[in-house]
């Protein structure tokens, strides 16, 4: 193969075997050393008219995926010292049961409100914040929200 390939196709289907055989080699896995080329290999693309004259594009693009490798190994090395420690609560199962069932049916803004008072355990005036609304449309939107419950499940003077 030339050093100046003449279009960016015969020369991704000429260097792309070697290329996804060495960063196999260097990534240890066959996900990461696809990403990594893909990577690579997307980069050249986008900047073929620059890469396409280099005294070697292939070169680049090793460069290029060898430091994309890189950067994933320190990143994964970052979260794997970092992630105990800001773990402080465990994961909780979702809430269940026949009345979030009802909570599911609700239209999107009241289920939204629900959902941050009684598992968020939000007060409204963070509801508010979260949902970009002022307190007093949150009071509302739960007390709508609580008729539209109490009339599916039968309680008297309940109002939608």
């Amino acid at each position: 193969m030339s050093d100046e390939p003449a279009t960016f196709d015969t020369w991704y289907a000429a260097e792309h075997p070697r290329m996804i055989t060495s960063m196999l080699a260097l990534c240890g896995n066959r996900a990461d050393a696809a990403e990594v080329t893909d990577e690579a290999f997307a980069r050249a693309l986008s900047h073929w008219d620059r890469v396409s004259v280099m005294a070697s594009p292939t070169g680049w693009v090793f460069r290029v995926a060898s430091n994309q490798a890189r950067r994933r190994w320190r990143r994964r090395s970052l979260e794997r010292r970092l992630l105990p420690r800001l773990a402080t609560r465990e994961v909780v199962d979702g809430p269940s049961g026949e009345a979030w069932l009802l909570v599911r049916d609700l239209p999107i803004r009241q289920r939204t409100a629900v959902v941050l008072r009684h598992v968020g355990h939000l007060t409204e005036a963070e509801i508010g914040e979260v949902m970009s609304i002022g307190r007093s449309t949150v009071s509302s939107t739960l007390r709508a929200a609580y008729a539209s419950l109490g009339q599916a499940i039968g309680i008297e003077g309940a109002e939608p």
